[in-house]
C-alpha cells in the first residue's frame, strides 16, 4: 500500500517521533490523557504503510481485551480512510455505505486478521495451543493441546482440597486462599515449586512448597492452566526450547507493550526472551526489528498483583542507551494531556512530585482552567453519599450535555459502595458496579460452561464433577467418591471411568444408569466440536442436559432470573459467532477461551447512561467528565498498611494520582468526620493527599479551605509551628515536638538518615508511631 497525505500531520511532535521510530528499543513515558493508545495505534500504521512490515510480525501487547478491540478497530478504520482518500477521492465518511463495508472488509482480510494484537494472557494461551506439547516442567509433567484454562474459583476449590484432604494440614495455619495468593504470586515472579521452597527456607515455605507441587499435579491431571500458567509455561518453554524461541523471535519483528508499567518479572522475561532470542546484549541485533514500550511510573497501581515499576525505570539500562533524558535517543515522553482541564492537572502534578520513584515529566494542559477542585467534608458515610448523589442530579437536570453515564463515583474498597447504591436506587438512577460480580462467574453460567469444557477436554475432572449431578441425577457424593478413587488408582482420569459402561456398572450401582445417560450427553457433542458451529452446540448442550428445563420446574423468580442468565449466554456465542466470521478459529475451544479471558472492565459499554461505581484499582484506563473522589481519609486512603511504609504510600499516592486524573472536566473530592468501620464508629481524619493539592485550586463550601488539628483529647487546638523557609534544610532531633497537619502534635523518637533522603518516625498520642517524610508532610517544629 502506498498513501497519497501525509496520516501522521496530525500528531504533535512527541508523539511524532514516537510513532516514526523504526529499528531498536524505544520506551515512550505516556502521561495520563495523552494520546498514548493514537501513538501505538499510527505506529503500527506506520510500519505497514512507509516501512512495508508484514502485519502477522508484529506483536502488540495491551492490559486489557478492550484495548485490544479498540486498537485493531483504529487500525481499521485509518487504513479504511487511507484507501477511501486513495481509490475515491473521497474521506471514508462521506462515501456510501456498500463501499465502506467493502473497504472496511478488504482491511480486516489484509491488516487485522494477521496481526496479533491482545492480552499476554490471550496471545501466549495462543501459541501455547500450538506449542505447549512440547514442554514439560521440571517434574516430568505434560499438557495436551486442548487444555482448559482454570478461573480463579476452579484454582482456588483445587488448593483448598489439596491443604485440608491430601495433605490435612491446618486450615487456620494455612488459609487455602493466602496459600493459593502465594502460589500466584510464585508464579508471576517465575518460580517452579523447588524454586519456591529455595526462595522461602523456612517452615511455612516448605509446606506452601508441597501444595505448590502437589497443585501442579492436579492441573497437569486435569488438563488444565490457571490464569498465571499462561505466562509463566510459554516463558519456560521459550528457556527450555531455544529452536522454538528463534522461531517466535524471528516471527515477532516489531514488539509493541502497552502499559509497560504494570508488568511482572514473568511478564518482562518473555518480552526480553522474544525480542533478544535470549542472546547477550553485544550480540542483539536490531535490524528491521523493534521493542516498544509505552507506560508511565506515575500510574503502576498492581504491586499486589506482582507489577512492577521498576522493570520500566530500568528499560534504559535493559535495553536503551542509558543516557540522560536530554540526550537519550532510545525515549521519549508525551506530555500533552488531551483529557482534562487545567485545574485537575496542576493539581495532579502537584501530588505526583511528592513521589521519589519516577520519571520526571509534567502533565501539560491542552484544555482551558476550567472550575475548581470542589472538597466536601461529611459528617459521615451516609452525608457523604447524599452529597454525590445530589451532585449527580443536579448535574445531570442542568446540562442537558451530561447523561447518567457521565458520571463515576471512585473509592479504595469495594465495601465503600452501599451507601451510594442505596441512595442511587432509592432515587431510580441506573447505575453499575464495574468489577463486581463477573457475568461469567454466575452459578448458572459457570455450570453450562462446565459442560463445554468437559466436552471440549474430558480430561478436566474438576468440571466434570460439578456438572455429573447437575441439574439432579441421582448420583450421590459416595458414588462419585468411587468413581474418583478407582481413577486415582488406576493412574488415569475421571473421564476414562465415566466412558466405560462395564466400569460404571461395577462401581456405581444403582447410579449407573444415571452416569451412562450423563456420560452419553458428553459423547455425543464431542463428536460434533469440529463440524457443528459454536451457536448450536452450546444450544444443543444446554437443551440435553435438561438444566433449563429443571429451572422451569422450579417456578421461582431466581429461576426466571438465571433462565435469562443462559439465555444472555447463548446471546454472547451468537455475538462471538458474528464478530469472528470467516476466521479460522471460531470454535468451542476459542469461545470457552475468550470467557475465560474476559473481564468486567472488557463488558464496560461506553456511552451507557448508567452511573459508574468502582474501585481507584478498576478506574484505570477510563475516564469521564465528572469524578466524585470519596473517602480521602487516613487510613482508608492511604490506607493503614501503606502508612508505615514509604514505597507503599508512594504507591498510594500513584493511585490517588489515576483517580484524579479520570476526570476530564469537574473533580469532587469528599472524607468524612467519622465512618463506620467493622461494626462500630470511628473517628476518621482527612487524607495527608489532600493537603499536597495547592489551595488555590480548591473550592469548599463557604469558601474555606477545609482542615482541622486535633489532639489526644479530640479537641481543636491552635499551635505555634515554625515552618522551615523556603530553601532551608531543617535537621531533627529526637525528643522534639512536632505538628502534623492531619494526625496532630507528637514527638520525634527515631531519626533515619539515609544520606539524600531523611525520615524521622513521630509518636502522637492517639495514634502510635509513624514513619514520616518531613518534607512530604511539610512537618513544623511546635516552639
Amino acid at each position: 500500500m502506498t498513501t497519497t497525505i501525509d496520516f501522521l500531520s496530525h500528531l504533535n511532535p512527541c508523539q511524532r517521533r514516537a510513532v516514526e521510530h523504526y529499528c531498536g528499543p524505544l520506551l515512550v513515558v505516556a502521561g495520563a490523557g495523552s494520546g498514548k493508545t493514537r501513538a501505538l495505534t499510527y505506529r503500527i500504521a506506520n510500519l505497514i504503510l512507509q516501512h512495508r512490515v508484514d502485519p502477522e510480525n508484529i506483536l502488540a501487547v495491551t492490559f486489557t481485551n478492550k484495548a485490544a478491540r479498540e486498537m485493531k478497530e483504529r487500525i481499521q478504520k485509518l487504513f479504511a480512510e487511507q484507501m477511501a482518500m486513495r481509490e475515491f477521492g473521497e474521506k471514508f465518511d462521506l462515501l456510501p455505505e456498500y463501499d465502506q463495508v467493502k473497504l472496511r472488509s478488504r482491511v480486516y482480510r489484509t491488516v487485522i486478521k494477521d496481526m496479533w494484537c491482545g492480552t499476554f494472557h490471550s496471545l501466549f494461551s495462543r501459541i501455547l495451543r500450538m506449542d505447549i506439547e512440547k514442554y514439560q516442567d521440571e517434574n516430568g509433567r505434560k499438557w495436551q493441546k486442548n487444555f482448559s484454562i482454570f478461573d480463579d474459583s476452579d484454582a482456588q476449590s483445587l488448593v483448598k482440597e489439596i491443604v485440608t484432604k491430601q495433605l490435612n494440614l491446618d486450615d487456620k495455619k494455612f488459609d487455602p486462599r493466602s496459600v493459593r495468593y502465594a502460589i500466584g504470586n510464585a508464579k508471576n515472579k517465575g518460580l517452579s515449586p523447588k524454586e519456591f521452597e529455595l526462595d522461602q527456607p523456612n517452615y511455612r515455605g516448605r509446606v506452601i512448597s508441597q501444595v505448590y507441587s502437589a497443585y501442579q499435579d492436579k492441573l497437569a491431571e486435569n488438563n488444565a492452566l490457571d490464569f498465571d500458567d499462561l505466562i509463566l509455561v510459554p516463558t519456560r518453554l521459550f528457556q527450555q526450547n531455544s529452536q522454538l524461541l528463534n522461531y517466535w523471535h524471528g516471527k515477532f519483528r516489531h514488539i509493541l507493550v502497552d502499559e509497560y508499567q504494570d508488568t511482572n518479572k514473568t511478564q518482562y522475561e518473555l518480552i526480553r526472551l522474544l525480542s533478544t532470542n535470549n542472546q547477550s546484549k553485544n550480540d542483539w541485533n536490531w535490524n528491521n526489528r523493534s521493542t516498544f514500550v509505552v507506560g508511565d511510573a506515575d500510574q503502576s497501581i498492581y504491586s499486589f498483583r506482582q507489577a512492577d515499576f521498576t522493570i520500566l525505570l530500568g528499560f534504559q539500562d535493559d535495553f536503551g542507551d542509558g543516557l540522560a533524558d536530554d540526550d537519550t535517543s532510545t525515549m521519549v515522553k508525551l506530555e500533552e494531556n488531551y483529557r482534562s482541564c487545567e485545574n485537575i492537572l496542576e493539581a495532579a502534578n502537584h501530588l505526583i512530585e511528592n513521589n521519589t520513584q519516577r520519571i520526571d515529566k509534567v502533565l501539560k494542559p491542552t484544555r482551558g482552567a476550567g472550575e475548581q477542585i470542589y472538597l466536601f467534608k461529611a459528617d459521615d458515610e451516609v452525608v457523604e453519599a447524599d452529597f454525590v448523589i445530589n451532585q449527580i442530579r443536579r448535574m445531570e437536570t442542568e446540562h442537558p450535555n451530561l447523561n447518567w453515564g457521565s458520571f463515576s463515583i471512585l473509592y479504595r474498597t469495594n465495601a465503600q459502595s452501599r451507601p451510594f447504591e442505596d441512595l442511587l436506587v432509592k432515587y431510580q438512577i441506573p447505575y453499575t458496579v464495574v468489577g463486581g460480580f463477573r457475568f461469567y462467574d454466575r452459578k448458572e453460567i459457570k455450570d453450562i460452561l462446565a459442560y463445554l469444557k468437559a466436552i471440549q477436554n474430558p480430561a478436566d475432572s474438576v468440571n466434570l464433577l460439578r456438572i455429573i449431578n447437575t441439574p439432579r441425577r441421582g448420583i450421590g457424593k459416595s458414588t462419585t467418591d468411587n468413581l474418583t478413587r478407582a481413577a486415582q488408582e488406576l493412574g488415569t482420569n475421571l473421564w476414562e471411568i465415566l466412558s466405560d459402561e462395564t466400569s460404571v456398572a461395577t462401581l456405581a450401582g444403582r447410579a449407573a444408569k444415571s452416569i451412562n445417560s450423563f456420560a452419553g450427553i458428553i459423547k455425543k457433542w464431542q463428536t460434533q466440536i469440529e463440524t457443528l458451529p459454536v451457536a448450536e452446540l452450546v444450544q444443543g448442550v444446554i437443551e440435553d442436559s435438561g438444566y433449563v428445563q429443571d429451572l422451569h420446574t422450579q417456578g421461582t423468580d431466581e429461576a426466571s432470573d438465571r433462565i435469562e442468565n443462559i439465555q444472555a449466554l447463548y446471546n454472547a456465542v451468537l455475538e462471538f459467532q458474528e464478530e469472528n466470521e470467516g476466521e479460522e478459529n471460531v470454535n468451542l475451544q476459542s469461545f470457552l477461551e475468550k470467557t475465560s479471558l474476559s473481564s468486567d472492565l472488557d463488558n464496560l459499554k461506553e456511552g451507557e447512561s448508567a452511573v459508574s461505581l468502582m474501585t481507584l484499582h478498576a478506574s484505570k484506563g477510563l475516564e469521564f467528565p465528572v469524578v466524585f473522589l470519596v473517602g480521602l481519609e487516613q487510613g482508608l486512603f492511604p490506607n493503614y498498611r501503606s502508612m508505615q511504609d514509604p514505597a507503599s504510600l508512594e504507591e498510594e499516592r500513584r493511585l490517588c494520582y489515576v483517580g484524579i486524573t479520570r476526570a476530564q472536566e469537574r473533580l469532587f473530592i469528599s472524607h468524612a468526620r467519622e465512618r463506620r468501620l467493622y461494626g462500630s464508629r470511628e473517628p476518621a481524619m482527612r487524607s495527608q493527599f489532600l493537603d499536597e493539592l495547592p489551595t488555590e485550586l480548591i473550592a469548599t463550601p463557604g469558601g474555606k479551605r477545609q482542615g482541622y488539628t486535633k489532639t489526644s483529647t479530640g479537641s481543636t487546638k491552635q499551635a505555634k509551628a515554625k515552618p522551615s523557609s523556603e530553601g532551608e534544610t531543617l535537621t531533627w532531633q529526637v525528643g522534639e515536638q512536632v505538628l502534623h497537619r492531619s494526625f496532630g502534635i507528637g514527638e520525634i523518637t527515631h531519626v533515619f538518615d539515609s544520606g539524600s533522603k531523611t525520615s524521622v518516625a513521630v509518636k502522637f498520642a492517639a495514634l502510635g508511631t509513624k514513619i514520616i517524610d518531613p518534607r512530604v508532610a511539610q512537618l513544623q517544629r511546635v516552639e
